[in-house]
């Protein structure tokens, strides 16, 4: 009742996206809707928001297109099998149309728990009306951080070993904004927006997540040689607010130049802080020297709400269905979401476990030297899983065998 009451409010009232994001309104509205952030968007102080009833958390699930429906399943088996406190509220989000009835709910669901478990969500629509689905979640809720922990697994056959980086990627201004118009027939510009504010939170991130976790080295990867204002803003804030950090070291380094050492020398690489795109090459490129999209997970966050997902958003389309998609991902951002609503407990015998089982056991999937399927590392995982037992604050807790 509580679902159909709430769908029954959307339809009468005016969409809360139309005020900051004329992109998912009809034609007939977008015309009249300025390019202005919403309130939500503004930088606010307090702590993150989770919705937890009786020492149980509600997390939205929104499984989205590709492998996402069946990597959601196991995350779920796994859970349940533990015995993780959380329910999910799983939301489909359908790509091949063209209306935002279900991306609205989706946010509105996130509002109301503060945490999601996100697969990729595909935007198939080429509408100039549509905007993409993930960015539009990340805009609205005001994503500004997206974290990348890139950590080699033994035995996983990759191009480098050891690698341990993490990227601290700005998640909602760049080449992202989506600003594009044609001003003369055949001529098209894009726009590239970089704020003082959101290049000063995700520096201060960045040198914040190294000092607390004793690294050493903080680089700002740009490219100020040519786009001297945008990316010479952003790189001369990261300067600024390094100064706060003495005990740090600070370098920059150009984004091609930081595409090749990444190549031939990851290791010179300890926390990286950099805008939008760049994030994404670069994440994309170090996941796969460690061996590929199935392994890494990403983590999304603003002042007040987290969104988990797998690192490099990847759908996976082409295996979708197949049984052979690396489950690794998704059962590490569900992981990290874990630990980032106080279960650490249960984060701790699903990360053994997962770790034993593609490491150990060497139980892995073909995108990474394997001959297993995906069902077989999730099977394993239980096995190990039903050795274990769980200690949280209403009791001990046995997972099943």
């Amino acid at each position: 009742m509580a679902i159909r009451l709430t769908q029954r409010l959307l339809q009468t009232q005016t969409p809360f996206l139309t005020r900051g994001y004329p992109m998912l309104v009809t034609k007939e509205k977008s015309e009249d809707v300025a390019h202005t952030k919403s309130a939500l968007q503004k930088k606010l102080t307090g702590t993150r928001i989770s919705a937890q009833y009786g020492g149980r958390h509600a997390v939205t699930m929104l499984p989205g297109g590709g492998i996402g429906p069946e990597l959601m399943t196991y995350v779920r088996e796994i859970f349940q099998y533990c015995g993780a406190p959380i329910d999910f509220e799983v939301i489909d989000i359908d790509p091949s149309t063209e209306g935002n009835d279900d991306l609205e709910y989706a946010i509105t669901s996130i509002k109301r728990n503060g945490v999601a478990l996100k697969g990729n969500i595909e935007t198939k629509s080429h509408s100039l009306d549509e905007m993409s689905r993930n960015v539009a979640i990340r805009n609205e809720l005001d994503l500004y951080v997206n974290v990348v922990h890139c950590k080699s697994y033994p035995g996983i056959p990759a191009r480098h070993k050891d690698i341990d980086i993490v990227l601290i990627r700005q998640n909602t201004d760049g080449e992202y904004a989506m600003l594009e118009h044609e001003s003369v027939r055949g001529v098209v510009e894009s726009m590239k927006v970089v704020t003082v504010e959101n290049a000063e939170r995700v520096a201060r991130y960045a040198f914040e997540y190294a000092r607390q976790n004793n690294r050493k080295r903080v680089t700002t990867i740009h490219k100020a040689n040519i786009m001297k204002l945008s990316d010479g803003l952003f790189l001369d804030v990261a300067n600024r607010v390094h100064k706060e950090y003495p005990e740090l070291e600070h370098n920059n380094m150009i984004i091609d130049n930081t595409c090749m050492q990444a190549v031939s020398n990851p290791h010179q690489f300890d926390v990286m802080n950099m805008t939008n795109l760049y994030g994404t090459i670069v994440s994309n490129v170090l996941c796969g020297l460690m061996g590929g999209a199935g392994l890494i997970s990403g983590r999304n966050y603003g002042d007040h709400y987290a969104v988990f997902e797998p690192g490099t958003r990847n759908t996976g389309t082409a295996i979708a269905g197949k049984n052979i998609a690396n489950p690794v991902a998704m059962i590490n951002a569900s992981i990290d979401m874990l630990n980032h609503l106080g279960h650490s407990e249960h984060a701790q015998v699903i990360y053994d476990a997962t770790y034993q089982t593609i490491v150990n056991d060497a139980i892995r999937t073909p995108d990474v030297g394997g001959n297993h399927s995906s069902t077989d590392v999730v099977e394993n995982i239980l096995k190990i899983l039903s050795t274990k037992r769980v200690n949280w604050p209403h009791g001990k807790y046995f997972c099943q065998s």
